[in-house]
């Protein structure tokens, strides 16, 4: 199939260059805007509309995130960490220099901006203004309902895949990050309308989870894939199994957009990956789905060696949009950053380590994934039912809103299901060190999947819930008064 022209539109703040997870800490919001300064002086953004909505509002974050959780991200400071330890260790936050997820200056704002272009771009795909986004500041994949991990705290996959929900029947995420897609898996695990699909390292490596088997489960059973590999993949180890899989799951699912996380932990020489990509290997895989000429929206991910980030993001940006850029990077480019002095190109060479993947497991792998969306039925269809209303873009009010503090909420008593080594929120040990980010979290369906009524819906079965608890605590209450007023007439009367 041959790809149509695309109308792009590129998400970009220069507010967001300017945080800093502080203490050292790999993750580097700054990255997006060494990518602005490579696309700028390639002449390439004159092909993409720019947007910027607002930063996403309380109400809007939670439509997925839980309000305390939201909450705490909103009012906790680095200066008042320290009254703060219970709940950072429920949140799985930390200090600077000390955690994945430290509290740092600006951090509510950081996640409403970042958000705010998945979001955005959601719904301008939505309104048909453009089928091709790009928010390379997005992509924070391991961000759960009420919990940071792995350097995320918004999920702003999942937001993004909820308005696009609201549009489309079916969304496919496809993750090409050298770590597991675990909180967009973890968000849909019980939905037939979003699949989920992530290529990752998998054994002994953060987040510990996509195993080949987790496929899902009730309405939900085969609509998640995963493809876990090992160390040293090369460009055609990854397309072997790449291009099968994403075919099947485009002839069988059929989606009406597409999400894909891109990080470039998985090129050759990432400070925290294992993988040997090449910038064009990583590129196929975009190119590859670009094919079915399907709506696309293309975030961001992790990436910890910043000069080879910006070159991959670069890169993908121009061939999504057909443009082929020369491997000698500008002056101009040369002369803001200094991180490309190393060979002054835009390709990256790969390295000689060893490919622990052989072709008999990679195809072990591939047919098994092949016979589980094999069983799949004809592509579902969405149910009749309430469509929330889509969000209004105002691309550069620079105001600050008014949250909308809604009370009640979740608080710390989702219902999930626990590990062994799975810390209670309502029974923490000061004393016990804080969650690390191997140990799974399970939301049952009522706070999980958008199959059977979805993430928001969840969340307002949850409220209802909680309501029904207070009126029952009022009644208690109520007899607790009437009984004391019958004690006081008896006093009387003696």
């Amino acid at each position: 199939m041959k790809p149509i022209e695309r109308t792009a539109a590129y998400y970009y703040d220069t507010e967001l260059g300017n945080y800093c997870y502080g203490g050292g800490n790999p993750m580097r919001p700054h990255r997006a805007r060494m990518v602005y300064s490579l696309l700028k002086n390639y002449d390439v953004l004159n092909q993409v509309k720019m947007f910027r909505p607002r930063p996403r509002t309380f109400e809007e974050i939670t439509q997925f995130h839980a309000d305390d959780y939201v909450k705490f991200l909103k009012n906790v400071t680095p200066a008042h960490v320290d009254e703060n330890v219970n709940q950072l260790r429920r949140f799985n936050m930390g200090l600077a220099g000390e955690a994945d997820c430290p509290v740092f200056e600006g951090l509510y704002e950081y996640c409403q901006i970042y958000s705010s272009g998945s979001v955005g771009g959601a719904n301008m795909i939505n309104n048909g203004e453009v089928d091709l986004i790009f928010n390379w500041s997005g992509g924070m994949h391991h961000a759960k309902r009420a919990e940071a991990s792995g350097f995320c705290y918004i999920n702003d996959i999942v937001l993004g895949i909820l308005e696009l929900l609201k549009q489309h029947a079916r969304v496919l995420y496809v993750d090409i990050d050298i770590h597991h897609g675990d909180g967009v898996e973890e968000a849909f695990y019980l939905s037939d309308r979003v699949m989920t699909v992530s290529f990752h390292k998998y054994g002994e490596f953060f987040p510990g989870t996509g195993h080949l088997d987790d496929i899902g489960c009730g309405s939900g059973k085969n609509y998640c894939v995963n493809v876990p590999l090992k160390d040293g993949m090369d460009d055609e180890s990854y397309k072997r199994v790449y291009e099968p899989v994403m075919a099947k799951v485009m002839e069988v699912f059929q989606p009406g957009a597409i999400v894909m996380c891109c990080g470039a932990d998985s090129l050759s020489g990432d400070r925290l990956g294992c993988f040997n990509l090449s910038v064009e290997g990583h590129s196929h895989c975009l190119e590859f789905l670009k094919k079915f000429n399907v709506p696309m929206m293309v975030l961001g991910g992790g990436g910890y060696t910043m000069r080879n980030v910006a070159r991959c993001w670069t890169y993908e940006t121009g061939r999504m949009l057909g443009v082929d850029l020369p491997d000698v990077i500008p002056e101009g480019a040369l002369c803001e950053y200094n991180h490309y002095l190393d060979t002054q190109c835009l390709r990256i060479a790969t390295s000689n380590m060893k490919n622990a993947n052989s072709a008999e497991y990679l195809d072990e792998i591939t047919q098994r994934i092949l016979q589980n969306l094999s069983q799949l039925p004809p592509v579902p269809s969405a149910p009749m039912q309430h469509v929330p209303p889509p969000l209004t873009l105002d691309p550069l009010d620079p105001g600050e809103e008014e949250m909308d503090e809604r009370g009640g909420g979740q608080l710390h008593r989702e219902l999930r299901r626990e590990r062994v080594d799975d810390v209670s929120d309502d029974d923490l040990d000061p004393d016990r060190p804080a969650r690390r980010g191997g140990v799974r979290r399970e939301f049952v369906a009522s706070s999980r999947g958008v199959g059977g009524g979805g993430a928001v819906g969840g969340v307002e079965r949850d409220k209802e819930r909680e309501k029904g608890r207070e009126k029952g605590r009022d009644k208690g209450r109520e007899k607790e008064r009437e009984k004391e007023r019958e004690r006081e007439r008896e006093r009387e009367r003696e």
